[in-house]
C-alpha cells in the first residue's frame, strides 16, 4: 500500500518535534501571548497602556550560507540563535520592540535530534531577545533538499509608538556615532568566508586558527550573531539616541546610509576599534582590499548608533557599567562625495 511516509514524508515525526518545541516556546512567552502553539494562527494581546498610539513593526530574514557550516560541523544548537538575532536586531533599528517571533524549518528528511538542536536555539535566541515564540512551520520535502540539509527563515512582530520610530530627519552635523562590539562574523559573508577557508586554504571544519585565542573553525564560524536586545533595553530612555543600524550584508557603507538624511555623511575613524582576529586573518590569507572588507563583512561592529555628541560619554559609561564593549567610531558630518567616508 501507499502511503504519505513510504513517499518520504513522516507526520508523526513532524507532530513529535511540535511536542518537543511547545514547552520551550512556553517558556518565552509573555502575559499577551493569548494561546498555545499548535492552532492555525497565534494571537497576541495589545498592550493599549503602553503603546498609547501603535504602529507594528515587522521583519524576516534568514541565515544564509552561514548553515552550510553547521552542515560540516554536525553541530546545529547555535543556528537558531543566529535567526532570531537577523530579525530582531533589524526591529531594534526602527525604534520599535521585537515581540513575537515565527520560524520557518524546512528540509528533505526530519532528523529528530538535528530538528530539536535547531528550534532549542530558536527558542533561545527568543529568551535572550524578551521575544515570544509564537509558532512556525515544520516542512519535510523530500526531493528538494538533501537529506542532511535545512534552510531556515524568521519573522518578526515588533511594537512601538508611533513617536518613538526613529527618524532619520533628526540625524544633525555633529552628532556622534557609537560603535557596538559583535560577536564575529556573525550571519553575513559567508559565502566568501567559505571560499577562502575550504577552497583556496583546504582548511578543515575541526583545524585551529592560531589567534591569541586559540580556536577552532567550527567554533569561529559558528559564534552566533549577538543580539542587542539587552544592550539597548531602556537606552532611549536615559539617551537621546537619534537612530541605530544594524551592521549586516554590505557593512558599515550599505548599512549606516539607510538611518541618515540625504544631506549629511558619516565620517568613520577606522583606527578608534581593533578588528577582531578572524577578520584580519580573511584578510590576509584571501588577499582581500580593505574597502572590500568593509563592503562585505561587520569587521568588529555589530551595530551603531547615533547620539547627540554632549550625550556620547555618557552612553559610553553607560554600555560599560551594562558590561557591553563599545567605541566613539565617527561623527555626523555635511555631505561628502560618499555617505559614508572612512579616514
Amino acid at each position: 500500500m501507499t502511503t504519505y511516509k513510504k513517499s518520504g514524508v513522516d507526520v508523526e515525526k513532524a507532530d513529535e518535534l511540535i511536542s518537543f518545541l511547545k514547552p520551550l516556546a512556553r517558556k518565552t512567552f509573555d502575559k499577551y501571548v493569548a494561546n498555545h502553539i499548535g492552532g492555525y494562527g497565534s494571537v497576541y494581546n495589545l498592550d493599549t497602556k503602553k503603546y498609547k498610539n501603535p504602529v507594528i513593526v515587522t521583519s524576516t530574514d534568514g541565515v544564509g550560507t552561514k548553515l552550510k557550516i553547521a552542515f560540516l560541523a554536525g553541530k546545529h544548537d547555535t543556528i537558531g540563535i543566529d535567526l532570531v538575532a537577523m530579525c530582531v536586531n533589524d526591529i531594534l533599528c526602527c525604534g520599535a520592540e521585537p515581540k513575537i517571533f515565527l520560524d520557518y524549518y524546512a528540509t528533505g528528511k526530519l532528523n529528530s535530534e538535528i530538528s530539536k538542536e535547531i528550534l532549542k536555539g530558536v527558542a533561545d535566541g527568543c529568551k535572550e531577545a524578551s521575544c515570544s515564540l509564537v509558532g512556525g512551520e515544520t516542512a519535510e520535502m523530500p526531493g528538494f533538499y538533501n537529506e542532511e540539509e535545512y534552510d531556515l527563515a524568521g519573522f518578526c512582530v515588533g511594537l512601538a509608538n508611533k513617536t518613538d520610530l526613529f527618524d532619520p530627519k533628526k540625524v544633525k552635523v555633529g552628532d556622534s556615532l557609537i560603535g557596538l562590539a559583535g560577536n564575529g562574523l556573525h550571519s553575513n559573508g559567508y559565502s566568501l568566508v567559505r571560499k577562502i577557508i575550504f577552497d583556496d586554504l583546504k582548511m578543515n571544519i575541526h583545524d585551529s586558527f592560531h589567534f591569541e585565542n586559540l580556536t577552532t573553525v567550527q567554533e569561529e564560524l559558528l559564534k552566533p550573531t549577538k543580539i542587542y536586545v539587552s544592550a539597548l533595553k531602556n537606552l532611549r530612555k536615559k539617551f537621546n539616541i537619534k537612530g541605530a543600524a544594524h551592521i549586516t550584508g554590505e557593512g558599515i557603507p550599505g548599512n549606516l546610509p539607510r538611518i541618515l538624511p540625504a544631506h549629511v555623511s558619516a565620517q568613520i575613524k577606522l583606527s578608534s576599534w581593533k578588528w577582531p582576529s578572524i577578520f584580519r586573518f580573511l584578510q590576509k590569507r584571501g588577499h582581500i582590499s580593505q574597502e572590500e572588507m568593509l563592503q562585505t563583512f561587520n569587521c568588529g561592529i555589530g551595530m551603531i548608533l547615533v547620539v547627540e555628541a554632549k550625550q556620547r560619554e555618557l552612553l559610553l559609561s553607560y554600555l560599560k557599567n551594562k558590561k557591553e564593549t563599545a567605541w566613539h567610531i565617527g561623527s555626523i558630518i555635511s555631505k561628502q562625495s560618499n555617505q559614508v567616508c572612512f579616514i
